[in-house]
């Protein structure tokens, strides 16, 4: 036995030298990076609402308690509160006959309705944790979206192998802290820490996937193989997070997570590092066809962004959903986002990116004012399918686009522009959740997704720009002669296929040319 462990890690080994170059294996890292990335962006969206209402509620509850017990018997009894499970016990003499005026109401339900946290008491402390929330949720993006402008130019010059690398490090330690902490402030640093990590990977893992890949079609194929792995993060994570929350308890999606960004990270290093100079930052933000393509990123984005706090604090308004339900609502916007990446990350390129990226605009808008009619759970499955769906269309027609600019109009070196990307992401899952909180609590969640629908209708037309963009007459030059190579070998192959099939006695080889 001992010889056949050798033998297996000699040949594990011996493979690994042998793929360290190999484009399988960097979009096979590039598309677990992603998948770890929104799997921990998406699973705290069930978590952290209800996580936190209960906190405050538990908090005031204890402070009552305190209150109550300091008028009428000082020191006799102690209020707790559990951190495992969000309920109050009392200590002291007499605890079990004082416990049950000091539970809050709803503990007291009977067993046939549904728990205290589906149908909050107090609906003026659930209104104010839209804020909370959404802050919480922006924190993340927002540290990456200031840090993403360092990370594209430190990979052209170090390579993208040490900050993937740092990245999952810097994530793994974020996961853990989500595990454990047990109070707003640690969360916020936990959330916060993340966009750091996220900043590194996904800069550096779609700067390297472009740069292994550079022919345009096999390009925009790749990318929808690793925007798979951001859609499985998306659809994977809310669900997943709500029944482990449900069943389990907080701390186990994270400890799950944590593990994976450690065999993403080991992996990591069997990359080898590529640094070269490429186009200045500045220059690349200043190109008016890049910005167009990360105004559709951030805009289209920032829909699903929006109603990732608001969306579950509704439900648990209007609807008095259960816990699990509050993952299980993003369920259909997950699915339609994998298979609309998935069927556009090579059709996208057939029938025009900018009208793929255009229709997805519309779509999105249309979807996301749609979203309020929900009277039930089910009803909202059809527009939250489209919102996905068409940020599916979107995310796939831009992303490649964002190389394929660079090689037609700049230098081939991607790091910046993929920055430039996660920037406009960013921004939207940055924008989306803060104001997204602040306008559901002042004019409420029905008119937020109207104001956001139309926003994305209305940038949609811009996408018409980018069919034809320009480029430098000598990257034309070299584009034309790419191509008429590509269009000439083809034809080549074909013409000696048919040539090789009329060599059967029934052919007329008077007709064939030597």
């Amino acid at each position: 036995m001992g010889r056949l462990d050798e033998l297996r890690r000699f040949r594990l080994l011996q493979w690994l030298r042998e793929e360290r170059q190999s484009r399988r294996l960097i979009l096979f890292i590039v598309f677990v990076a992603l998948l770890l990335d929104n799997m921990l962006l998406t699973v705290v969206v069930p978590i952290i609402p209800s996580y936190l209402y209960n906190l405050d509620e538990s908090a005031d509850v204890a402070l009552k308690n305190d209150s109550q017990s300091g008028q009428s018997a000082p020191g006799s009894f102690h209020s707790i509160v559990s951190l495992y499970d969000n309920s109050v016990r009392l200590s002291g003499a007499n605890s079990t006959v004082r416990s049950v005026e000091r539970v809050p109401p709803t503990a007291a339900a009977p067993a046939g309705l549904q728990n205290s946290s589906d149908c909050p008491h107090s609906s003026s402390t659930l209104v104010n944790e839209n804020v909370k929330v959404g802050m919480l949720f922006a924190s993340k993006a927002t540290v990456q979206l200031l840090t993403n402008p360092f990370i594209g130019p430190l990979t052209n010059r170090i390579g993208y192998q040490m900050p993937i690398f740092v990245g999952f490090c810097i994530m793994f330690l974020s996961t853990i802290m989500f595990a454990f902490s047990s109070s707003y402030a640690l969360l916020f640093v936990a959330r916060s820490l993340q966009g750091v990590g996220s900043s590194c990977s996904s800069v550096a893992g779609m700067g390297m996937l472009a740069s292994v890949y550079t022919d345009d079609e096999e390009r925009g194929h790749a990318i929808g193989i690793a925007l798979g792995g951001l859609a499985m993060g998306v659809l994977v994570g809310p669900p997943f997070g709500s029944v482990m929350y449900e069943f389990v308890g907080k701390t186990a999606p994270f400890l799950i997570l944590a593990f994976l960004a450690l065999f993403d990270g080991a992996l990591t290093c069997c990359c080898l590092p590529q640094s070269q100079k490429g186009t200045p930052l500045f220059t690349l933000m200043k190109d008016p066809y890049i910005l167009i393509a990360a105004g559709a990123i951030c805009f289209g984005n920032m829909a699903i962004a929006m109603m990732e706090p608001t969306l579950p604090i509704w439900m648990m308004e209007t609807m008095c959903a259960r816990k699990w339900q509050l993952g299980v609502a993003f369920l259909p916007a997950s699915v339609s986002y994998l298979i609309g990446t998935y069927i556009f990350g090579s059709l996208a390129h057939r029938m025009g990116r900018w009208l793929c990226a255009l229709v997805g605009m519309v779509v999105v808008g249309i979807s996301v004012i749609c979203v309020p009619f929900a009277s039930n759970i089910y009803g909202l499955i059809l527009p939250n399918f489209g919102v996905g769906f068409a940020i599916g269309m979107v995310d796939s027609s831009m992303m490649p686009i964002m190389g394929y600019l660079v090689d037609l109009r700049h230098v081939s070196v991607y790091g910046s522009v993929y920055a430039i990307a996660d920037v406009a992401f960013c921004m939207g899952f940055a924008l989306g959740p803060s104001i997204g909180g602040s306008i559901a609590e002042s004019i409420g969640f029905p008119w937020l997704m109207t104001i956001i629908g139309i926003v994305d209708v209305l940038f949609s037309p811009l996408c018409i720009f980018l069919r034809n963009p320009p480029g430098q007459e000598e990257k034309i030059v070299r584009f034309s002669a790419h191509c008429f190579k590509s269009s000439l070998t083809g034809k080549i192959t074909v013409l000696l296929s048919r040539l090789g099939g009329d060599s059967s006695p029934h052919t007329d080889h008077r007709a064939v040319v030597p």
